[in-house]
């Protein structure tokens, strides 16, 4: 296998759900961590077996606003920690040398750029998050940034830490090489300069705009460069998990996303500089094993 390029785990949802864990619109990571956490340690277990060489915390939504809904945020923190405990168990358990990335996610809704508040505000919520992440964690990814604002918060309180960061961008499906925001990624770029980065990518989005990007991406020239793609057919710009519009809720998946189909996405993004590929919601561990394989053969 190529020992260059990192191989992220896939998405956490699908693989929940297709075990029997309940995923709710609000707590969807938390509930798991709540009621099945042995479960949680178990997918982990599937991606580094399938071939993955770093595992993302189970912390994507585990979140203050998120738990204030459920009426549990009196335990963001051990929640966080538990998270982190299940990735190392994980491990420990399969006896293979990962690194372990730690999730920080968007603070208001994902895919939603409007909803993104002011660097001042958020910041200091990252910066908690990221402070009970870093003793466990080797690296934060800072993934599904949809707003130039949102990357910049999350990427300084994750670097305060001293910890490696990486920040990953969801992408415009219908406006290549723009953010959901509809900024440019080489805006978006340029704002995080003051930022000491080991990582630039691109996630939660189709994968035909990822291979949009990764040349700009590429330019870069940071450690890892890369990307994750979703398995969605489309996310409506006004969406949102637990809201109640027809729109809303869980998202379709497509059809034509096998994990030989997406490893080809994958081999083209490689193919443009990406050191850093995995993916995303709708990916299972079976995508992970078919980039492995892909590797493997290159």
């Amino acid at each position: 296998m190529n020992q260059k390029i990192t191989i992220l785990d896939a998405g956490m949802g699908r693989a929940l759900k297709m075990q029997g864990v309940e995923i709710p619109e609000t707590i969807w990571s938390a509930n798991a961590l709540l009621v099945a956490p042995e479960k949680v340690q178990s997918i982990h277990e599937e991606n580094i077996l399938a071939g993955a060489t770093m595992i993302t915390t189970n912390t994507y939504g585990v979140i203050r606003s998120d738990l204030k809904k459920a009426g549990i945020e009196s335990q963001f923190k051990t929640l966080n920690l538990q998270a982190a405990a299940l990735a190392r168990a994980a491990i420990k358990a399969t006896d293979k040398v990962i690194k372990i990335a730690g999730s920080l996610p968007p603070l208001n809704g994902s895919f939603r750029p409007d909803r993104v508040r002011s660097v001042e505000e958020i910041e200091p919520l990252y910066r908690e998050q990221a402070e009970i992440l870093a003793p466990h964690v080797d690296v934060f990814l800072c993934e599904t940034m949809s707003h130039i604002n949102e990357a910049i918060a999350a990427a300084r309180a994750a670097r305060s830490t001293g910890k490696p960061v990486i920040v990953s961008f969801t992408l415009h499906e219908q406006n290549p090489g723009k953010l959901r925001s509809g900024q440019s990624l080489e805006d978006a770029i340029n704002g995080l300069g003051e930022v000491d980065l080991e990582g630039l990518c691109a996630n939660c989005t189709l994968p035909e705009r990822i291979f949009d990007a990764m040349p700009i991406l590429a330019k870069s020239d940071l450690k890892y460069i890369g990307g994750y793609a979703n398995a969605f057919t489309h996310v409506p710009e006004d969406w949102l998990l637990d809201g109640v519009k027809i729109t809303d809720g869980p998202l379709q998946l497509r059809d034509d996303l096998s994990p030989e189909r997406y490893s080809k996405f994958v081999g083209q993004w490689i193919n443009q500089g990406a050191t850093l590929v995995g993916g995303c919601c709708g990916t299972l561990p079976s995508h992970i094993a078919a980039i492995a394989t892909s590797l493997r053969s290159r």
